[in-house]
């Protein structure tokens, strides 16, 4: 009773040094009602007796106009959490308690703006929490929230829209294209959310890996999906730089949907317009997977002239472009690229070698006897300089010295040509020099 008392003397108080006109504006046509229950409840939250702040609460709510007091909102909703916590075995009256609790939200956002973003981000989150087991209302709310707050959406309301749109595409209330589409418009909000904090980059990275998880588990982006679904639109736009890299994006993160022409042609409409060393090795990858050759090799030479890699990145890219080379009977390419990579790279010596060993041993040439046979020397030479330069490879080294050693001439073959053992000997063939030593069977 003492409380009340002194609760009903500050209302009257207030009441008597506030201005009649200034309260009708402000508080409403019932102002001095409006008044003294936001102070009875407004006592009573203060010494968290929710039980008698309620009912005053509700009271204030009813007869005061929204722009009385922002309180009124931020209050009103812990209060009816409470509630909504208290009736949860009371389904209607719990669902229109959330009811309110969302209307409590909107109704902040729209008469206090500076404070829109919290009290939508708030709404979000009560959505999610207390409407569990409807996910089109659980949808519904969350989209309307990311549609006003865009880069600004709270991340983990991302993660939650998307879990209720797979939810309703199980449910077969939502189609696989739309799903796509939401999962794609979330994960780059989420890439625009600022990030402050290691706490901040460690919890958007977090809420990206579980979106990308939740997107593959449900196997909503099937390959047979995501080609129905793009390739009429990269067919009627196939420069719009979004879809193909929606494409890219979206076949990368599918199991087994990257060897198809559509994939393909979609990162060369990425590179074509937006270039970049990586997207070149990329396409040289892709590419040499499908066996053109000489659309793999044109990425690779250009990815290797691009002054954005760095010095390791190019031995690795030289080396690699190497083997290729080998494997596609482009010797002379190839023996450069070897080449360049030891000069960026000493470690890569014994591998490159052993390549341009290999080059060597293969390379076919024409004239005379000595002719052909040379280039079996010059193959010896590099297998030598291998094992020298990566003792690991010593064994496989001289198992291809032992091959090439039985392509040697014989000494009468070679003493007709007025060659001897130890002699010096030019090489040319197969766009490549080579300065060697002869050498005859023993």
């Amino acid at each position: 009773m003492k409380k009340l008392t002194v609760i009903t003397l500050a209302a009257v108080m207030l009441l008597g040094t506030a201005a009649v006109s200034s309260a009708q504006s402000k508080y409403g046509a019932d102002s001095a009602e409006c008044i003294k229950y936001l102070s009875y409840y407004t006592e009573y939250y203060k010494q968290k007796n929710y039980d008698e702040a309620i009912p005053n609460w509700r009271k204030a709510y009813k007869l005061c106009p929204p722009q009385a007091r922002q309180g009124i909102f931020v209050d009103g909703t812990t209060l009816v959490r409470r509630l909504i916590t208290k009736n949860a075995n009371n389904p209607e009256y719990k669902r229109a308690l959330v009811d309110t609790l969302i209307a409590l939200h909107n109704t902040r956002a729209e008469y206090y703006p500076k404070y829109a973003v919290t009290a939508l981000n708030n709404k979000g989150t009560d959505i999610n929490n207390y409407l569990k087991g409807d996910n089109q209302a659980i949808y519904d709310g969350l989209e309307d929230v990311i549609t006003k707050l865009g880069d600004e959406t709270k991340a983990s309301l991302l993660l939650f829209d998307l879990n209720s749109a797979i939810a309703l595409y199980q449910d077969d209330k939502l189609d696989a294209e739309k799903v796509i589409e939401i999962y794609q418009r979330n994960v780059e909000i989420l890439g625009r959310i600022p990030a402050d904090t290691d706490v901040a980059k460690q919890t958007n990275t977090d809420i990206k890996n579980d979106m990308e998880s939740l997107f593959v588990g449900s196997k909503v982006a099937s390959c047979e999906n995501i080609l129905a679904i793009y390739t009429p639109r990269f067919e009627a736009n196939p420069d719009d730089l979004d879809i193909a890299s929606n494409i890219v994006r979206m076949m990368s993160a599918t199991e087994n949907c990257t060897s198809n022409d559509l994939y393909l042609r979609a990162a060369t409409t990425m590179h074509k317009l937006q270039p970049s060393a990586q997207s070149a090795y990329f396409l040289f990858r892709l590419n040499s997977s499908k066996n053109n050759v000489d659309e793999a090799a044109k990425y690779m030479e250009e990815a290797l002239a691009s002054s954005d890699i760095d010095a390791a990145t190019a031995a690795s890219y030289n080396y690699e472009y190497a083997t290729f080379c080998v494997k596609n009977g482009k010797g002379a390419q190839g023996f450069a690229a070897a080449q360049k990579a030891i000069e960026l790279d000493e470690n890569l010596a014994g591998k490159a070698y052993y390549l341009m060993g290999t080059i060597w041993g293969t390379v076919s040439c024409g004239g005379d006897e000595i002719s052909r046979r040379a280039p079996y020397w010059v193959a010896c030479d590099y297998m030598n300089k291998a094992k020298q330069a990566d003792p690991s490879l010593a064994e496989d080294c001289n198992r291809m010295i032992g091959q090439y050693s039985v392509y040697f001439p014989q000494t009468a073959e070679a003493f007709m040509y007025d060659l001897n053992n130890g002699d010096s000997y030019t090489v040319s063939c197969g766009g490549m020099r080579a300065t060697t030593t002869v050498r005859t069977q023993k």
